[in-house]
């Protein structure tokens, strides 16, 4: 363990700007859908990536407390961007 107050590693420092490369990215990625919409070639693209190369039609089932259900992919998906939960899955 290191002392209080003593600067991270080099293995550290690296664990602890790859989560935060990663948020940033998913910050972008909604950024990116509230400008544009689900329908945005990009977007669907991400969309496509995240669902192994099929997005998801008709509703959503999810693990996320008081919200079971979402009519689309796309609900879903502005509702981790609002509340900021990016890494939420169906």
């Amino acid at each position: 363990a290191q002392q209080p107050g003593t600067p991270l590693s080099d293995q550290e420092y690296h664990q602890f700007f790859k989560s935060l490369r990663t948020a940033h990215r998913a910050r972008s990625a909604c950024l990116l859908r509230e400008l544009y919409g689900c329908q945005n070639t990009l977007v669907r693209r991400l969309d496509e990536y995240e669902n192994h190369g099929v997005v998801p039609e008709g509703p959503i089932c999810s693990e996320v407390p008081g919200t079971h259900f979402f009519p689309n992919f796309c609900s879903f998906s502005f509702y981790r961007c609002i509340k900021r939960r990016y890494f939420i899955k169906v």
